[in-house]
């Protein structure tokens, strides 16, 4: 017996040692059964024991946090929805007002360099305004540009006179300023009104007539168009980056209609002569990238209003790739960086807000199913921020089958787009904010450029 009464006290001591202390090695398989369960037993946290001050205090603020910041971006997008419908309504009274009948002698000046899918139908449209007295001149830095032979047969076939500019090597300024430089110092005095386009839009008969009425007015500054892409599955990808230009495109054409807030597009512009002298344009393009920052900033020098013409829209049907997506967005926002740092700022508080929100929400939420905490009303409530995106997207793409009937098939075609894309373009947005802040250099049209300040540009390789 004596005997035997050591063995179980050994044996008990044993199980008491293993439960007292934390589990730190695989039980031996000869363990009890009953030993195994008690050890998990003990081991186990007890969730009816309240958890430590510290970590309830950590997760209210995580929660709060969450709240302040979801609830701010909803305000946010109320507000920009509703901003939506007003511009909505801006179109609507725009297509339904007529557009005057002041039509001065015009000069048509459109850069060119390189070709381009649909270039020819593009400069062809050109020569077919229905506007009673306008001339065409092209502008080329070479005359070894592929773009002169297309432009020569434009030329023989032109109803309306057609000149070509050989401007020569851009001088420490961007190509395409310096290219119009050279074809504004060409004209003679004739011309009241100046009207810069590109050679990537594809404008209608109208297009010409509409843009240059509200001139009528002296005290207007310029009148400004803006583009909007045709996205196009040209260079395969399903079309996905050229859905994504155009949804991008989209957002900032929305930014334009309040007079105060209005810039300059170079793809479609009209500004009076005497104003463009009175501005000293070509004194603020001495340096410049630009041409259409360089144009407004001078006209707000002056204390000139410009006015946004929504119904000339520019239809831009350009194919896409990620690279030069990226390549195009970047060049943008830094653009707007050294030409309107308000601007810049503004747009980057924005967009990186609403990213922050979105990721710090999505944080939130993963925490909360891992931690067995409720999250299906934080997701709720996180969704409400990308809805009202998508529902402003949906608001330009009716303005856009409004403004551009005669893209209605390609536009109804993706329409899915501008919706579906929106709650996603701040997110390549903060992309370019970013990319802007970290280089000041930048490629177009095969140049690259250093953009040291407003007038001060370093061409680095052509």
């Amino acid at each position: 017996m004596i005997f035997w009464g050591r063995v179980s006290g050994l044996f008990l001591q044993r199980i008491a040692v293993r439960i007292e202390r934390p589990l730190v090695r695989q039980l031996d398989a000869v363990e009890p059964h009953f030993v195994r369960s008690a050890i998990a037993a003990l081991n186990k946290p007890d969730r009816n024991q309240p958890p430590p001050r510290a970590a309830l205090c950590y997760a209210q603020i995580v929660v709060n946090l969450f709240y302040i910041l979801v609830v701010l971006q909803i305000l946010l997008g109320l507000y920009s929805l509703w901003d939506g419908f007003s511009w909505y309504q801006m179109v609507r009274r725009r297509l339904g007002s007529h557009a005057g009948f002041y039509a001065p002698v015009a000069a048509v000046l459109c850069p060119c360099k390189g070709t381009e899918p649909g270039l020819e139908e593009n400069l062809s449209a050109l020569a077919r305004f229905d506007y009673p007295n306008y001339e065409i001149y092209f502008s080329l830095a070479t005359s070894l540009d592929p773009a002169l032979k297309i432009i020569e047969k434009i030329k023989a076939a032109s109803p309306r006179p057609v000149h070509i500019v050989i401007a020569g090597p851009p001088q420490n300024c961007g190509e395409k300023v310096f290219n119009l430089r050279r074809a504004i110092e060409s004209l003679p005095e004739k011309f009241e009104v100046l009207v810069f386009v590109d050679t990537d839009v594809r404008l209608g008969r109208n297009w010409l007539g509409k843009l240059i009425a509200p001139l009528q007015d002296a005290r207007m500054g310029a009148t400004t168009a803006y583009r909007w892409i045709i996205p196009s599955q040209r260079n395969g990808h399903g079309g996905f980056a050229s859905a994504m230009a155009s949804a991008w495109n989209a957002a900032v054409a929305t930014m334009l209609g309040r007079e105060r807030g209005n810039f300059c597009w170079g793809g479609g512009t009209a500004i009076r002569k005497k104003t463009f002298d009175e501005a000293n344009v070509l004194e603020s393009w001495n340096g410049a990238v630009s041409d259409d920052f360089a144009l407004t900033n001078a006209l707000e020098a002056l204390g000139r209003p410009i006015v946004f013409c929504p119904e000339c829209l520019a239809a831009t049907p350009h194919p896409w790739t990620a690279a030069s997506l990226l390549e195009f967005t970047n060049r943008q926002i830094l653009l707007t960086r050294v030409y309107s740092p308000k601007r810049w700022i503004m747009g980057a508080a924005a967009h990186l807000s609403y990213c922050v929100t979105l990721i710090y929400a999505v944080f939130v939420i993963v925490a909360s199913m891992i931690n067995g905490d409720p999250w299906f009303n934080l997701l709720l409530i996180t969704l409400v921020i990308p809805l009202l995106a998508a529902m402003k997207g949906a608001i330009r793409t009716m303005a856009a089958l409004d403004l551009l009937p005669e893209w209605k098939p390609q536009l109804s075609q993706w329409s899915w787009a501008w919706t579906v894309l929106a709650p996603l373009v701040p997110f390549l947005f903060s992309w370019n904010f970013v990319a802007s802040l970290l280089t000041r250099r930048t490629r177009w049209r095969g140049i690259r450029y250093e953009l040291v300040s407003p007038t001060v540009t370093r061409v680095l390789t052509r």
